[in-house]
């Protein structure tokens, strides 16, 4: 290998490839290895997870509980922007890998290591977000993907890498779920590969963890009330939560009522096109819930302007810029908007379906003097709306009469 390293922190899942990369750093760079694990929702056992790492072979283990500030200082950011890729992706996987980028390079600092490592495959969107995460926190960071280095080029190869040297990759045996490629965090759970790679076969229905199927959903609708400040949730049923706690219960609700389940085919940023299956249940619900609160407390131009950046912002996170300087200017200006996204919404979910049900905030910009039907005691006169037609249509009329002079 051609790096030369002393010490090297890698993004540990437990998982086949993390498992055999921990195995493979240390026989190829001779090298102190010590794994992080960032809990950010998913579902996994830490002290499995500590033996793993341990029997494999690392120097020190750290597992750190990441969840309300993933969801605080990243989903909530994001939300604000209502941000989708491609009109239906929400995000999900990418907006986690600012957040493991940054404790990778603050853990390597603070464990004097000069490298760090993920098992990213060469072909995906995930080696380039870690990696601009990681130049952008730390120019001088070494970075091992490999992935991109040894010479296996599938994971039945990693299988027969595990054989070989013993190294214990037991699988889930508590579901019948074909095996695929998952990740999953407190906002969302993503399928690919395996049957998926062909867009024309349907997703079984048992590769899904977070939602039920329309089919098996209760047959009565539940109301709920989220409160918002500054853009962001605080409350749910007038219960205060941490973000984390608000995510948990978002998705329980949302999930059990056969919400947020999408299957897509995106495009990546390494050019391919790639088919994905994503639960966002939570995240659905509360992007419905947070436009209909925008819809009462935004100003008609500041909505329309959100809009209109919002796909370049999500671009950017899907890209991995989230550290760009492009990113935080258009963050701040995302910010600056929610000051008066104040309220409270109350939805009602039913067999996949989100309904608003109502709308309220001090901060309200709705007037129903202005905009009813009745009499509005004077409050807007309309003939004023003849000079203003006038005005909008001058350029369509002279259009008009150029073009019967040709």
């Amino acid at each position: 290998m051609s790096k030369k390293v002393n010490k090297i922190v890698l993004a540990y899942s437990g998982g086949l490839d993390t498992s055999v990369i921990l195995h493979w750093l240390k026989e190829n760079y001779s090298s102190e290895v010590i794994t992080f694990t960032a809990d950010i929702g998913q579902e996994h056992n830490s002290n499995q997870v500590k033996s793993k790492a341990k029997k494999t072979g690392a120097s020190k283990i750290i597992i750190e509980d990441l969840k309300d500030e993933f969801i605080s200082q990243y989903v909530f950011p994001m939300f604000r922007a209502n941000a989708v890729y491609e009109g239906e992706y929400l995000l999900g996987t990418s907006i986690a890998r600012p957040l493991i980028s940054k404790r990778l390079v603050e853990i390597a600092a603070a464990e004097g290591a000069d490298t760090i490592s993920h098992g990213s495959t060469g072909k995906g969107n995930d080696q380039i977000r870690f990696e601009l995460g990681a130049y952008s926190l730390n120019p001088q960071i070494k970075i091992i993907a490999p992935w991109r280095e040894w010479e296996y080029t599938s994971r039945t190869h990693l299988v027969e890498y595990c054989k070989r040297h013993q190294i214990d990759i037991e699988t889930n045996g508590d579901d019948d779920r074909p095996s695929y490629s998952m990740d999953e965090n407190i906002l969302h759970t993503s399928y690919e590969g395996g049957e998926l790679e062909d867009p024309s076969t349907p997703a079984p229905e048992n590769i899904w963890k977070k939602t039920q199927s329309v089919e098996n959903t209760p047959n009565k609708k539940e109301e709920l009330k989220i409160d918002f400040r500054n853009g962001d949730p605080i409350a749910v049923n007038d219960t205060e939560m941490s973000p984390a706690q608000i995510f948990s219960f978002l998705n329980k609700i949302a999930g059990n009522h056969g919400i947020g389940r999408v299957d897509i085919v995106e495009n990546r940023s390494t050019g391919m096109k790639s088919r994905g299956c994503y639960e966002t249940p939570g995240g659905t619900l509360l992007l419905k819930a947070h436009r209909a609160i925008e819809s009462i407390t935004l100003d008609k131009e500041v909505a329309h302007l959100k809009d209109e950046i919002m796909p370049r912002y999500s671009k950017l996170i899907y890209d991995g810029l989230w550290w760009s300087p492009e990113r935080e200017a258009i963050q701040a200006l995302i910010d600056n908007t929610q000051k008066r996204v104040t309220g409270e919404i109350v939805l009602s979910v039913f067999k996949g379906n989100i309904s608003i049900v109502s709308r309220k905030s001090n901060l309200s910009l709705y007037d129903s003097n202005l905009v009813t039907f009745e009499d509005d005691d004077s409050a807007f006169n309309q003939a004023d709306a003849e000079g203003f037609i006038k005005i909008n249509s001058l350029r369509l009329r002279l259009n008009a009469i150029n073009k019967k002079k040709n």
